[in-house]
């Protein structure tokens, strides 16, 4: 209790732990939002680790901090502790830097793919090849009337989909990959399908509006994952099914510059708690193994409560 209230007793450290129980940022993030130098920042939050209130997540040379449970005390006073946080006076400032920062990973993310949605396909299989899954991530779709798959890219896997569904809609947050995606439906007739500009955390798609919801090599492309996902539970119907395919975690730092990758792939636990979070149950994991310098990839399975 000691050594907890004595890393709570800095106007700065209790403005970082409000941040940081909203979302996962990393250092050069958080000095810019809190208007402070670096080595200021990785003082408070060395205390605040250590006391057990924040936890670290490397992924290459970037750290991710985000609100901890390793201190059982905090953990009990956090429901109170995030209500009381509410009355700091930078409350409003400091969220809407946060929203900012989220902003900005966005934005790199669209620029990313609209620029590159015509090399898309050929771009992502050569620089960072995965084993062949596509068979195992289809035997997880169940059948249902209404289907739904963001960040639906060059609409690789619409044609398949529609096989398990009478109604299918792709979202993407990219104007030019929905082209790309719209002269695949062609070619490939699918008439059916329906193609949405929308976004991953504020999907087109009315509450309960969908049986089944998958996210095929996108999450990692997120700039806030826990948000999405919290998205696609919103849309499904009650015992509807959320089906993911992402990279395993890896150590491919260039991967950020080249493929637009917000995160370096993602632990088995790691997502198991974000789903459980988001409402899921049922949650199982499969690790499609890879060789030949590719990257393993996670087949994700989740029902909402």
């Amino acid at each position: 209790m000691l050594e907890l209230f004595k890393a709570l007793a800095d106007p700065c450290r209790l403005r970082l732990v409000a941040l940081l129980l909203k979302s996962e940022l990393t250092v050069q993030e958080l000095t810019q939002i809190m208007g402070m130098g670096q080595s200021r920042i990785s003082r408070h939050l060395k205390i605040l680790a250590e006391a057990g209130v924040l936890s670290v997540k490397r992924q290459g040379t970037w750290s991710y901090y985000r609100a901890g449970e390793q201190n059982p005390f905090f953990s009990a006073i956090r429901p109170e502790f995030e209500r009381a946080l509410e009355q700091l006076p930078e409350r409003r400032n400091d969220l809407a830097a946060v929203a900012q920062a989220l902003e900005a990973r966005r934005k790199r993310s669209l620029e990313f793919f609209d620029r590159h949605a015509a090399q898309w396909d050929e771009l992502s299989r050569t620089l960072l090849p995965v084993p062949e899954y596509q068979e195992g991530l289809l035997a997880l779709v169940p059948e249902v009337p209404v289907l739904l798959e963001i960040g639906v890219g060059t609409g690789t896997l619409m044609a398949e989909l529609a096989r398990k569904a009478k109604q299918v809609i792709g979202v993407d947050h990219s104007p030019a990959m929905l082209v790309e995606a719209r002269r695949r439906l062609v070619q490939d007739g699918v008439p059916g399908a329906e193609l949405r500009l929308g976004e991953m955390t504020h999907l087109p798609i009315a509450n309960g509006g969908v049986g089944c919801v998958i996210a095929n090599m996108v999450l990692h492309h997120a700039p806030d994952p826990q948000a999405v996902l919290a998205e696609m539970a919103r849309v499904l119907q009650p015992q509807g099914i959320v089906v993911l395919a992402d990279l395993a975690r890896h150590e491919r730092e260039w991967a950020r510059e080249q493929l637009a990758d917000q995160w370096l792939g993602f632990e088995e636990e790691e997502l198991k708690a974000w789903l459980a979070g988001a409402g899921l149950s049922e949650i199982a994991v499969q690790r499609v193994a890879a060789a030949n310098g590719a990257e393993d990839v996670l087949l994700v399975r989740a029902v909402k409560q």
